[in-house]
């Protein structure tokens, strides 16, 4: 039976919603539940009043993820091992982990099989376990294998250590995985050298920070040296490891790179671009204020038989409109809705501002009715229009407080002139008196 308990505070409690529950079985009450003012934390009766530090946070969910731990299934385990004859091989082995779902009967299975007299692990076992594992998210149980793996020079293979590599990255533990990379070449196997999908998903890793371009530049250093180690070499470079490397320049802000990396694909890599490499490229022109330059890539793009993204699209439309440039901005609206591509609301607000203040409200608003008709959700055209009703209504409330600030200031200064007049006046008839 599950057994809870709430200490709730003087202020108004909060709603089930925003309260994450933690239930546990047992005996004891081992629950954090958290208010807007205290918290209970597990395995005390001490309460915690104000602000809860991050630090405290972070004690009390690991406790709470250690006290939810799952359970292995005897019944599960038993099966499969009745599934095993008395002398399995490392092949029937593989193939009664394989069928598993529960990753904790895989890691069972495994610590069993080690235990059997004459049998030892394989590069079959071990790549098992640790893809079962790894897609489970059981990195520590995961770490203990490779550490088992690394520590038995005999058992490797290109594809294992890949395997390493990979879920230490969704694992975020990029150390650990460079570890594993250095181990590949100092190995004496050719064939356990890293190959161009070792380096494709060291690539993918340090790239996937999204857009902060600190974190991107602070990268993109290892990754040059990364990409410069694989040239040395001897691996070739492929489509996505040079699109990798466009990408990243673009996002580190490396644009003149990123450009040097285009123009060699064919010449040097023989690998033609394709619509990855000019959507990056173009993106990061456009990023930069060079306009002249994503619009004939991107006219050399269509050329190609490529189609531009929308992400493609919308910088360009967006950089064409801060230019001034708003008729070349729509046409490549309209473009973009002959394609297909969606424009956002930034992208649709950025042209109608521009083109209400060069053309007037009148024309902007013709083009919203017009887009709306064909292309414009109903929620983004009532959010345009508002928009442009307050740009105009902000526009002319302007030009009024303006007037009126003249008319304050005509005012006033005849107000002086009139009292200097008077006391002017006032002193030639004291002389004179």
């Amino acid at each position: 039976m599950f057994e809870t308990s709430q200490r709730r505070s003087n202020s108004a409690s909060p709603s089930n919603s925003l309260i994450p529950f933690f239930w546990f079985l047992g005996k004891e009450p081992k629950i954090a539940i958290p208010c807007r003012q205290s918290w209970v934390s597990f395995y005390c009766t001490r309460t915690y009043r104000g602000p809860i530090p991050r630090s405290l946070r972070k004690r009390i969910n690991k406790r709470a993820r250690a006290a939810a731990k799952p359970v292995l299934d005897e019944v599960l385990f038993q099966k499969a091992i009745s599934q095993l004859p008395p002398r399995f091989t490392h092949e029937e082995l593989h193939n009664v982990i394989a069928l598993q779902d529960d990753p904790l009967v895989c890691l069972e299975l495994f610590n069993w099989a080690s235990q059997q007299h004459r049998f030892r692990h394989n590069v079959l076992t071990y790549h098992i376990t640790i893809k079962k594992l790894g897609a489970a998210k059981m990195y520590e149980e995961m770490d203990v294998i490779v550490n088992q793996v690394l520590a038995i020079p005999s058992v490797s293979s290109e594809a294992l250590y890949n395997t390493m590599i990979y879920y230490f990255t969704e694992a975020r533990k990029l150390i650990r995985a460079v570890n594993i990379y250095k181990h590949m070449c100092g190995s004496r196997k050719l064939d356990c050298r890293p190959s161009i999908r070792t380096y494709n998903i060291l690539f993918a890793a340090l790239l996937s920070r999204g857009k902060n371009s600190y974190i991107n530049h602070v990268y993109m250093e290892t990754i040059r040296c990364l990409f410069k180690q694989m040239v040395d070499d001897g691996v070739e470079p492929d489509i996505f490891c040079l699109n990798c490397m466009i990408k990243g320049y673009v996002l580190s802000l490396h644009v003149n790179d990123a450009l040097r990396i285009f123009h060699q694909m064919d010449t040097v890599y023989n690998c033609e671009p394709n619509s990855y490499s000019y959507n990056y490229l173009i993106h990061g022109l456009c990023a930069q204020g060079r306009t002249t330059n994503a619009r004939e890539l991107c006219d050399k793009m269509k050329k190609t038989g490529y189609v531009p993204s929308s992400t493609t699209y919308n910088s360009l439309v967006n950089s064409l409109a801060l230019e001034g440039e708003v008729d070349e901005a729509v046409k490549f609206l309209w473009e973009m809705a002959e394609n297909h591509r969606l424009a956002d609301f930034i992208t649709y607000r950025t042209v109608l501002d521009e083109i209400s203040r060069q053309k007037g409200t009148r024309d902007a608003l013709r083009l919203l009715e017009l887009q709306e008709k064909n292309f414009v959700d109903g929620q983004t055209y009532k959010k345009l229009l508002h928009e442009l009703e307050d740009n105009t209504h902000n526009l002319n409330r302007s030009k009024v407080m303006i007037k009126a600030g003249f008319l304050r200031d005509i005012i006033a200064l005849g107000s002086l002139k009139a009292i200097h007049v008077h006391q002017g006046e006032k002193s030639l008839q004291e002389e004179y008196a």
